[in-house]
């Protein structure tokens, strides 16, 4: 990202966040001016897969969890009021977890749909469910290309990390990918700077 001169924003669990491993990450990411966010405490399925009407959760557990995500982000310098836009944990939310995140004076969050990046973090024992980097990266040129606004405005989703049954890591492909986009003059800035925009 250093070489393409890019922002992005990282929305990470308070596992994440408390994690001594990810220290020095986290350290570099703030330091070179990236988006620090929330993601959830525990990583919690707030809602039925099946059934999306159907609460998992309380508004109490949804908050003290959150609380606690915040709680971690605040250990690295970052106040809730330098993080006011949540990524919901499995990007899977209804409208009473949108209520829920407004009262706690936060904006909700999502990645904008049309792409495979999402997918990137399955791998070849899932089955069918499994896409790999080429399709992913594909897809993404497909979408810069069909739209008539092209990627100006799109969220695109990616993970940091990928479980190690994932050989074909497709962060290995994203300077790749940047290269192709900034061809065509795109910029690539964190997540608060585009919303802020577009007010």
């Amino acid at each position: 990202m250093k070489k393409h001169q890019a922002k992005a924003s990282f929305f990470l669990t308070g596992r994440f966040y408390r994690n001594p491993a990810f220290k020095t990450l986290i350290g570099d990411l703030k330091n070179d001016g990236h988006y620090l966010g929330a993601h959830s405490d525990e990583h919690l399925l707030y809602c039925d897969w099946t059934k999306r009407d159907s609460l998992l959760v309380t508004q109490r557990q949804f908050s003290e969890d959150l609380q606690k995500n915040y709680e971690r982000m605040e250990t690295f310098g970052v106040k809730k009021s330098d993080a006011p836009y949540f990524l919901p944990p499995y990007e899977w939310y209804n409208r009473s977890i949108t209520n829920w995140t407004e009262a706690e004076d936060l904006q909700l969050v999502n990645f904008t749909p049309g792409t495979r990046s999402a997918a990137d973090y399955t791998y070849p024992e899932m089955g069918n469910r499994y896409v790999d980097s080429e399709t992913v990266l594909q897809s993404i040129l497909r979408y810069e290309a069909k739209d008539r606004n092209g990627m100006n405005g799109f969220m695109l989703l990616l993970h940091i990390g990928t479980d190690p049954e994932r050989e074909d890591k497709f962060y290995h492909r994203l300077d790749e990918m940047l290269t192709i986009l900034k061809q065509k003059n795109y910029q690539f800035v964190r997540l608060d700077e585009l919303l802020e925009q577009s007010k």
